[in-house]
């Protein structure tokens, strides 16, 4: 074989292996439902166009590879329910968390996608948000919702209640699930008198809210915290459970006497079960107000614990570094299970 086909040969050959590789590393796509609008990315005007038509504006945030979004297609969005729901009630818009295409906000302002992710503080994907027809943010949705409780915010965007009641007290009124009556209970549970102000040994906190009847709390109790990765980092802090609607009382990281409820209410409470991260000062840094699987779960108290937030404020950023240092590393890093 002459050099010149030889060299050929070993370029397509490489050529060959690297889209291999490329095809084998390419994150999966996740397919949005034909019927979601087509638009100029101009939400001043969609959101005019919608109310027109007696319809409010859902704009969703997602990217390839992410298991919870394709969970919100393929789940949520199979279901007869939600879908005719959301067709007879909404305008929905798909963005693409790293995309280029320019947006116009509803203020004026252009900027690709990706620099709108950021304006908007989107840490998880999916995020969903729903728009009045005054372009105000009515009800938010970051990370995954499980059908029963996402078809309940659909309804309650729908029918224009937060005019009537906060999405919190919605949910637990119009939300039955399947679940234990009772809170599980974890040793390391921080016992009262629940001083959140004066902790002695300077770990940061993370604050969790659950409520009974709830189905994601039991899984996290049975599944999420008997996680050998997952418990490596919750054990890096202090940890207070608090049920969404208790009157029990407690000292805030800020100081300040109050109630668990009444708390859970100040700080927008609607998800659970939510994690809401403290630094060593008492300041709110992170939070957990969606569904999440173990590796996003335990990420998400070593970001926190790290202190990633200082140096990346994108969680997602952070979390694509340390899945690939891991995968570095030799481990295994499933999304899912």
């Amino acid at each position: 074989m002459k050099l010149g086909a030889i060299i050929l040969s070993f370029l397509t050959l490489a050529a060959g292996a690297d889209a291999a590789i490329a095809q084998r590393s390419a994150p999966q796509p996740i397919d949005v439902p034909a019927w979601f609008a087509t638009t100029f990315l101009d939400f001043r005007e969609d959101i005019a166009d919608a109310a027109r038509d007696h319809k409010r504006l859902l704009v969703y945030f997602g990217q390839d590879g992410c298991p919870y979004c394709a969970k919100l297609m393929g789940v949520n969005f199979a279901q007869r329910s939600i879908v005719e729901t959301t067709r007879g009630n909404f305008v929905a818009i798909a963005l693409d968390l790293w995309g280029d295409r320019e947006t116009t906000w509803i203020d004026g302002r252009r900027m690709p996608e990706k620099e709108l992710a950021r304006q908007l503080h989107v840490q998880f994907t999916p995020t969903v948000l729903f728009f009045d027809e005054q372009g105000k943010v009515v009800a938010r949705l970051d990370g995954y919702w499980p059908p029963q409780r996402f078809e309940a915010v659909l309804d309650y965007v729908a029918g224009r209640h937060e005019r009537e009641q906060t999405l919190a007290s919605w949910l637990q009124a119009n939300v039955r699930e399947e679940a234990s009556p009772t809170l599980h209970d974890e040793a390391f549970f921080m016992a009262p008198p629940y001083d959140l102000a004066h902790r002695a040994d300077g770990k940061p906190l993370a604050v969790i809210f659950e409520t009974v009847d709830c189905p994601a709390c039991d899984e996290l109790h049975r599944e999420g915290f008997r996680h050998p990765e997952v418990m490596a980092q919750v054990r890096r802090f202090d940890v207070a459970r608090f049920s969404i609607s208790a009157a029990t009382p407690l000292t805030t990281p800020a100081g300040r006497s109050t109630t668990a409820a009444a708390w859970a209410r100040e700080l927008g409470i609607v998800y659970t079960p939510s994690v809401v991260f403290f630094d060593a000062a008492g300041s709110e840094v992170f939070r957990i107000d969606a569904y999440l699987r173990p590796f996003h779960f335990s990420s998400s108290f070593a970001y926190v614990a790290d202190r990633g937030y200082v140096g990346e404020p994108s969680f997602q950023r952070w979390l694509r570094a340390r899945a690939e240092r891991l995968r570095e590393e030799g481990k295994t890093v499933d999304l899912w299970n």
